[in-house]
C-alpha cells in the first residue's frame, strides 16, 4: 500500500496535510509557540490509535449483528518523553447491555487487529529526501 500526503505550512506554527481529498489541519498548543486552534500532530496520533481500535470493535459487533447503543471506548495515554518504549495506551471499552460473555475475548482480538497498534510493533524506516531547488 502506498499513500501520498502533501504537507503545507499556512502560517506560524500550523502545518496541515491533504490526503485522499481530506484536508487536516494541525497546530501546535499555545504554550508552544502555537494559537491552539487545532490539534497538535501527536493529539492527532493518539485520536489514529484510538479510532482504528475503536472501528475493530464496532466492525466486530456490527458483523455479528450486535446492538452497538451504549458501546464506548476512551483511551488514556501515559506518555514518557525519555522512553517512549515505557508509555501506556490504556483502551477503556465499555459494552453495551446485553453484550454476548462469548464475545467479551474475541471484541479484544479483533481490537488487537488496529492497523495503527500493529504497524507501531514493527517500526517503519524513516527516510528524508531533500529535493534539490530550481
Amino acid at each position: 500500500m502506498s499513500e501520498r500526503l502533501q504537507v503545507s505550512f499556512p502560517g506560524g506554527k500550523r502545518v496541515d496535510v491533504s490526503v485522499d481529498g481530506f484536508h487536516i489541519a494541525t497546530d501546535q498548543a499555545e504554550k508552544h509557540g502555537g494559537a491552539g486552534s487545532a490539534p497538535a500532530p501527536f493529539t492527532l496520533f493518539l485520536a489514529s490509535l484510538a479510532t482504528c481500535s475503536g472501528i475493530f470493535a464496532l466492525n466486530f459487533c456490527q458483523t455479528r449483528n450486535i446492538d452497538t447503543a451504549g458501546l464506548d471506548l476512551a483511551m488514556e495515554w501515559e506518555g514518557d518523553a525519555k522512553h517512549p518504549e515505557r508509555s501506556v495506551a490504556r483502551l477503556h471499552l465499555r459494552l453495551p447491555d446485553g453484550f454476548p460473555a462469548q464475545y467479551r475475548g474475541g471484541i479484544v482480538r479483533a481490537m488487537e487487529l488496529c492497523a495503527v497498534k500493529r504497524q507501531l510493533g514493527a517500526a517503519p524506516q524513516f527516510e528524508v529526501v531533500v529535493a534539490e531547488t530550481d
